[in-house]
């Protein structure tokens, strides 16, 4: 008999890897599927399609040193039954290997044929946490970081290029790795500081405040966050802090008029209502009709009447809109490579070209948007991702062009930022202005520059 949540697990792995589907979407609507499974079978799911997903190369590279048979000519469902079973046996602990094994042999015999089955079981009984352990001895440096946490080489060679250093990279990859941590947002038009504290105490969540800044906190032990009587209530938001530094970082004043020309699904455009306290005006401009309603829908939840979506493109250029606007947020599509430890997929669907292809529309969005800002406003540029292609150098190139524009540097949050690992994390504000966050446990990799029209 086939154990359901491993089948469960199958089926999304086998979405992601055959369909492209994303990681996040294709667990949502198989769990939306089975809504009768309990929190520690959506735990298991989540363990391994989130662990197979992002220990992919690794495991990949485990299964070439005992398979005869080439991975591209082995079926998809059972190359994704042999990574599930190896890395149970690797990295979950609280499972026996007898029972990682047995499961997968089952999964196997309904997915493939006898044959399927006898190979699953002879390669998953050889497996030990030795197998992972000795991609350490790899001789090449660019390979073993590489192998070791699972990140693609094209990735690796890219950072070791812009990074100059192997141990900043080094450190990248392995914070990349780590299990991601939760932040939510306060939303000071419905709740104070004092209460919402009482409110989290009273449903047991566990949190602590967060040292960069006071409306965010970091949570845990929270599976159906969106469930809570507090979310329906709109006295919070899901947000990585990292994000909502970008919007808090354009300062936005009461009365202003803010143009968010990346706005969806709309978290930084709420908090830029909040601390508005919901007076002046907010455009929010998405290219899809489908995103611009996550953001309406968002906004209502949280009691905003200020924001005002448009479907609009930001790369083309509309004279209606010349020096409109007081400031201007443009959090710009990106590689999200800042990101990788929510969306593990991410590093397996990007290739290099795609850093062209994403800069050409950064600077397009960049060189558009500044027309609609008024004389001495300010406009914010960010992204979720970690290239200096995508960040210092689209903002050089900008400035080059554009002498009327000048760079705010912005102090007051780098001593909360730093990390203590090296002295490249610890100068963050190092490039003239420019606030670039790496990954670390409680943050997502950001970049976040303020510039004014003088």
């Amino acid at each position: 008999m086939v154990d359901k949540t491993r089948e469960i697990a199958l089926k999304i792995l086998y979405k992601i890897d055959k369909e492209g589907a994303y990681s996040n979407i294709a667990l949502n609507e198989e769990l939306d599927k089975n809504k009768q499974l309990d929190s520690r079978d959506v735990g298991l799911i989540s363990e391994i399609v989130y662990g197979v997903t992002n220990w992919k190369l690794s495991i990949d590279t485990i299964i070439e040193k005992y398979s005869k048979i080439k991975i591209k000519k082995i079926s998809p469902w059972i190359i994704n039954i042999i990574r599930m079973g190896i890395y149970q046996i690797i990295w979950l602990d609280k499972i026996p290997k007898s029972a990682s094994v047995n499961e997968s042999v089952n999964l196997a015999k309904r997915y493939g044929h006898q044959a399927s089955s006898n190979f699953v079981n002879a390669i998953l009984r050889k497996i030990t946490k030795h197998d992972y352990e000795e991609l350490s001895n790899i001789s090449n440096p660019q390979e073993r970081l590489s192998k070791v946490y699972s990140m693609p080489m094209w990735l690796v060679q890219e950072l070791l290029k812009e990074r100059k250093s192997f141990e900043v990279v080094q450190d990248i990859c392995e914070e990349l790795n780590k299990r991601p941590q939760m932040s939510i947002r306060r939303n000071n038009l419905k709740i104070g500081q004092q209460e919402f504290e009482t409110e989290l105490e009273k449903n047991k969540i566990k949190f602590k405040n967060s040292n960069v800044n006071n409306d965010f906190y970091i949570i845990e032990g929270i599976r159906n966050i969106e469930g809570l009587e507090l979310f329906k209530k709109g006295y919070f938001t899901v947000q990585d802090i990292s994000a909502g530094l970008s919007a808090y970082l354009l300062n936005p004043k009461q009365g202003e008029t803010i143009l968010d020309a990346c706005s969806a699904p709309g978290g930084k455009t709420t908090y830029l209502a909040e601390i508005m306290q919901n007076k002046g005006k907010i455009e929010a401009w998405d290219i899809y009709k489908h995103r611009t309603k996550l953001v309406e829908e968002n906004a209502k939840r949280l009691g905003i009447s200020i924001i005002d979506t448009k479907e609009k493109d930001a790369t083309k250029y509309d004279i209606d809109y010349n020096q409109k606007f007081d400031k201007i947020l443009l959090d710009v599509p990106c590689l999200g490579l800042g990101v990788i430890k929510r969306k593990p997929d991410i590093k397996w669907q990007r290739k290099p070209e795609d850093i062209e292809e994403i800069t050409k529309i950064q600077k397009e969005i960049l060189e558009t948007c500044s027309n609609y800002l008024k004389p001495r406003g300010i406009m914010v540029y960010s992204t979720c991702s970690i290239l200096k292609k995508e960040n210092q150098d689209v903002i050089k190139h900008f400035l080059k062009q554009h002498k009327e524009f000048k760079i705010i540097e912005q102090k007051k949050f780098t001593e909360n930022l730093q990390t203590e690992k090296n002295q490249e994390k610890n100068s963050q504000e190092k490039n003239d202005g420019m606030l670039e966050i790496l990954p670390k446990r409680d943050q997502d990799g950001f970049f976040i520059c303020t510039v004014q029209k003088i």
